[in-house]
């Protein structure tokens, strides 16, 4: 069975399913947790001193699958390390911890077997996604002021990989002078 499209998931209309016991795995709704694809938060050289802090902020409720979460991050950190190696920091900030289910679906000679049956039921878990609200940050960027439109260019190719509308927020912090 092929993965669904995004679009299928990034609404949040329901409850969060996010419980999962190891102790007693029997009694919940979820027995096994899908694993993640989103393995690695923080790429490039994380130094004190960038003076430009970027920031890829979501416009509007959106549950990002951890799929997405990394083809965003790829592209942005691939962009990145083409044009300024080690002169970067980038952080995901969502982490994917909601469970989303699917109901089974089928077409064809047959369906009518496997498509009826309880109303709602509740389906078996297929991917984990975080819900990202109004105003949350997805991406934070640092870098020296004369990347500013390299990483601009980052964020927007990173923005492109994700459902939903995103603004890239700007922040120039002052040179740190030396200690004498």
């Amino acid at each position: 069975m092929k993965l669904r499209p995004g679009r299928t998931v990034r609404k949040i209309n329901s409850q969060a399913w996010a419980r999962y016991s190891i102790k007693k795995p029997k009694k919940n709704y979820i027995k096994a947790l899908p694993r993640t694809s989103l393995l690695i938060f923080n790429m490039g050289v994380n130094k004190p001193d960038y003076e430009l802090e970027l920031e890829l902020k979501a416009r509007q409720n959106v549950q990002l699958r951890s799929n997405a979460l990394n083809a965003a991050r790829l592209a942005a950190n691939m962009y990145l390390e083409r044009e300024i190696p080690a002169g970067y920091s980038l952080r995901v900030v969502p982490f994917p911890h909601n469970v989303v289910r699917e109901k089974k679906f089928a077409v064809g000679a047959g369906a009518d077997r496997l498509s009826q049956g309880m109303t709602l039921s509740f389906g078996k878990p297929s991917a984990v996604a975080a819900r990202v609200f109004k105003g949350n940050k997805v991406f934070v960027l640092r870098t020296d002021g004369a990347n500013k439109d390299v990483a601009r260019e980052a964020l927007r190719r990173a923005s492109d990989k994700l459902s939903g509308t995103y603004d890239i927020s700007m922040t120039l912090k002052p040179k740190q002078a030396a200690a004498a």
